[in-house]
């Protein structure tokens, strides 16, 4: 049986969540209290509440980005004892994760038992950050493979390292492109996920718009909002500039001042966030968000408790 094959029949397999609601993510409309006096409401009270229902629901459903965390943000408690990182992050109030490149190196039992523990924690495998190796035609397969016993949705290159020249970054775009017609027929899509360099200028031209322009509409493009930052670049212009396609974002801050960098915390640096969000969810097509720190003035874990603590404050459910 082809291995891809044998990845979905274990998914299938799997037995199904149990559904937990906590009473906190009920929007006001559907709660009661017993408190309260109950009143009958007339044939025309009632339509009219039938008409706004609709109209609330799905109002609160376009403001509903999930968020994630980018476990190389807890890097080195992911090394220590991978589960207890997991969990920790669910816990906080994460709705889902993205592993780095050491998830490739697991087998396949191990990869199995991650997914059996987001289920149990209630969580997802948003997507995957993967060396550029990893979507190549010798390992495509094996990627394809881990991604869906994860239950991950993009398989996401995670940096490049082109040849000089434009020719090099059109070379990463025919990777890029080779790889979502090879994952396709599996439900995931591919992504590209920039850091500093693709925003600098080579050949008068910008390696992300190069990137942008020669590949498939299927490919997301993750924005690192940090180091667009650092770049000089605007990333609410970037994101406009390509609706539909910016389905996810690093929420990375970053400071000009050279001795804090990127250890700002999330909130504490440059980024215009509420502008960020705004161009991100009325053009860029964003699907989910993920906080990522590259290291703080606080432990891994406490640094990635602080952050969600700030974007709960800066982005309201």
């Amino acid at each position: 049986m082809h291995s891809g094959r044998r990845a979905f029949l274990w998914v299938e397999s799997m037995p199904k969540q149990e559904v937990r609601t906590k009473w906190n993510e009920i929007p006001p409309v559907f709660q009661y209290d017993s408190a309260m006096p109950v009143h009958t409401l007339s044939r025309r009270s009632f339509l009219g509440f039938s008409a706004m229902l609709p109209w609330a629901v799905s109002a609160r459903a376009a403001k509903s980005i999930p968020l994630g965390l980018e476990l190389y943000s807890v890097r080195e408690e992911l090394k220590k004892d991978p589960e207890a990182t997991v969990r920790g992050v669910a816990q906080m109030g994460y709705q889902g994760v993205e592993f780095y490149a050491p998830y490739f190196e697991w087998s396949e039992s191990q990869t199995k038992q991650m997914r059996r523990l987001l289920d149990d924690l209630g969580i997802r495998c948003f997507s995957t950050h993967n060396d550029s190796s990893y979507l190549s035609p010798e390992h495509i397969g094996r990627t394809r493979d881990m991604n869906l016993i994860l239950g991950s949705k993009y398989v996401v290159m995670a940096s490049a390292d082109p040849k000089a020249g434009l020719d090099g970054w059109k070379a990463v775009a025919d990777a890029l492109n080779f790889a979502a017609d090879g994952l396709a027929s599996s439900g995931l899509k591919a992504g590209y996920h920039n850091h500093k360099r693709e925003f600098i200028p080579v050949e008068n031209q910008r390696p992300v718009e190069i990137l942008a322009k020669n590949t498939k509409p299927s490919i997301m493009l993750q924005l690192d909002v940090g180091t667009c930052l650092e770049a000089g670049s605007d990333p609410v212009a970037w994101i406009r500039a390509n609706p539909g396609r910016i389905r996810s974002l690093h929420l990375k801050d970053w400071s000009p001042e050279p001795a804090k960098g990127y250890t700002v915390l999330f909130g504490e640096g440059a980024a215009e966030w509420k502008n960020i969000f705004e161009a991100a969810e009325s053009a860029g097509g964003v699907e989910y968000y993920l906080l990522e720190q590259e290291g703080s003035r606080f432990s891994e874990l406490e640094t990635a408790r602080r952050c969600l603590q700030s974007f709960r404050l800066m982005h309201p459910a």
